[in-house]
């Protein structure tokens, strides 16, 4: 079955809504589902979920170190990859809030999806031009899986800002493309500002992370095949410019500590382990794009929802042969879908793809698609920045079916073109609606832990203790939590010194007198701490809340 696109004739400003699109409806509807979708997560975030990490608490601690003035690290503490701008972002919440916080960590994430969404019903309106299609990318992205809130709110390093970025560079991409120039918003040099954006934006994702680079490819491949004259010139010399300045934190550290530029950006793709290539398939191709897209309930991939998992290679082929059978059309000076802006669009829509397809072949055959495919699937986050163009065909076909052929005729695929769309369709809200809930379900049990956490740091300034030991997801979250007020210094489940990520607190441990030790109640670590206490009676003094247990040595 081959599924044809009836593309609107569009100006060469912008595209035109639909026939029988009512702006004034789809407006609403469209600004209901975005408050929706910043309402859902604002009152996730009120509620601690999704829930915090020791790696969160990381940046949180760097978030910290800024606003006090105390240090402006360029990665993530304990690597030379993933640059700390989320730590820049809340270091100015921190400051006018008196204090670091949770909330106030994730704020700038939540900005961040604010900026997302709407670049994304904008992005869409450009490609299109069509309301009702943006409407319901905008509701799809509104929805919230377990995984789709991790990605979107958790400060962890590079998620929230990259598909936000992703859009812009596309955005950017379809303006710069369809030449639109300073008479659009009334100021001089408009155009050349929109360079500019691109090519910091471009650099400022190196930086932060790599991952997101298939888009700042595949867009600016489109920018240098309908632009390369004007590359040539001033707009490419801004442009470059703009792009060495975004990128100004990785090369500056890696000129002044003799660091090859390629390898900072390159070493998260590393792996200590190989898996097999079964495993790598299974996760890459099957597990990951369902959990990836939001289709999934919290770290589990029931059967019937990996459905996705076959519909998507089919919607990368549909999307990029239509788009690529736009683009082989003759030029024409019409407004249509052989006219420079439906070409554009049609480019633009492609490289999308382009990208998808990257990067989902590039999660596949990497080890961590095998070895931990659930959490791994964080790294298909940037999938979401295609979806304007992997639904416009299935939407086309649900809206208006296919074309009739030459001879009037509708063939037996015509005909079951669009009652498979729109089940496609609805298949995709359904499922991703399921998941949205189940993941609100777990909003009680979090905000539980998180109370038990509060209580757990309470306990410690009680206690007037100010040095702990503990294992690695417990430290940094710990003095985070307090403020620093408690110091962890890590171990590992054998009581040996672990992976501190900010080496000063080991030594402030390490210097103190007599360091409690902190571990969850049931662990492995609580269990080796027990064993000790019962072998020499009177070490340890134990003291007990829900869900921990604090030793502390007499």
């Amino acid at each position: 079955m081959t599924v044809g696109v009836r593309e609107q004739p569009r100006g060469a400003d912008s595209p035109r809504p639909r026939p029988g699109a009512r702006p004034g409806l789809v407006g609403w509807l469209t600004g209901l589902a975005v408050l929706a979708g910043v309402g859902y997560r604002l009152w996730l975030l009120l509620h601690a979920t999704p829930p915090t990490n020791s790696d969160e608490a990381t940046m949180g601690l760097a978030a910290l170190h800024i606003a006090r003035g105390e240090g402006f690290p360029v990665w993530f503490y304990g690597q030379h990859y993933m640059g700390t701008l989320e730590a820049y972002l809340a270091a100015p919440v921190f400051a006018l809030n008196g204090g670091p916080s949770l909330l106030g960590l994730r704020l700038p994430t939540l900005a961040l999806y604010v900026v997302f969404l709407l670049l994304a019903w904008r992005l869409t309106l450009r490609l299109t031009g069509d309301r009702w299609f943006g409407l319901l990318v905008v509701a799809l992205l509104a929805l919230g899986s377990d995984r789709i809130i991790k990605n979107q709110l958790i400060a962890g390093g590079g998620y929230p800002e990259m598909n936000a970025a992703g859009v812009a560079l596309a955005v950017l991409a379809v303006d710069l493309a369809t030449g639109r120039r300073s008479t659009d918003s009334g100021r001089p040099g408009w155009r050349l500002a929109r360079w500019a954006s691109w090519g910091f934006l471009a650099g400022l994702m190196l930086w932060v992370d790599p991952l997101v680079l298939p888009y700042v490819v595949a867009t600016g491949a489109v920018l240098v095949g309908f632009c390369r004259r004007e590359l040539r010139g001033a707009a490419g010399a801004l442009l470059g410019a703009a792009a060495v300045l975004g990128a100004a934190p990785l090369l500056l550290h890696s000129l002044l500590n003799g660091r090859n530029p390629l390898h900072a950006v390159l070493a998260a793709s590393g792996a200590n382990a190989s898996a097999g290539w079964a495993d790598r398939l299974h996760g890459g191709l099957v597990l990951g794009p369902s959990l990836g897209m939001g289709f999934c309930a919290p770290g589990q991939c029931a059967t019937w929802q990996l459905w996705w998992a076959l519909a998507l290679p089919l919607l990368l082929a549909i999307a990029g042969a239509t788009a690529w059978r736009t683009l082989r059309r003759p030029p024409s000076d019409a407004a249509g879908p052989a006219g420079p802006v439906g070409r554009v669009s049609a480019a633009v829509r492609l490289a999308l793809v382009l990208a998808a397809v990257a990067t989902l072949g590039a999660y596949t055959v990497s080890s961590s698609a095998g070895l931990t495919p659930v959490e791994s699937s964080r790294y298909l986050s940037c999938l979401l920045i295609s979806l304007p163009a992997l639904l416009w065909p299935v939407w086309a076909a649900a809206r208006h079916g296919l074309r009739r052929s030459a001879t009037g005729r509708r063939g037996v695929g015509s005909t079951l073109a669009r009652p498979v769309a729109v089940v496609l369709l609805a298949a995709t809200l359904g499922t991703a609606a399921h998941a949205t809930w189940r993941a609100a379900e777990t909003v009680p049990a979090t905000r539980a832990a998180e109370a038990r956490h509060t209580e757990l740091v309470s306990t410690l300034r009680q206690l007037g203790v100010r040095h702990v030991r503990a294992g690695y997801w417990t430290c940094n979250r710990l003095t985070f939590a307090s403020a620093e007020q408690v110091v962890c210094a890590v171990v590992d489940d054998n009581l040996r010194p672990g992976f501190d990520r900010y080496p000063a607190y080991r030594r402030e441990v390490d210097s103190a007198t007599a360091p409690a030790w902190v571990a969850p109640a049931g662990s492995p670590l609580a269990e080796v701490l027990d064993e000790r206490q019962r072998s020499t009676p009177g070490s340890l003094d134990l003291v007990t809340i829900e869900g921990w247990r604090i030793y502390l040595p007499r």
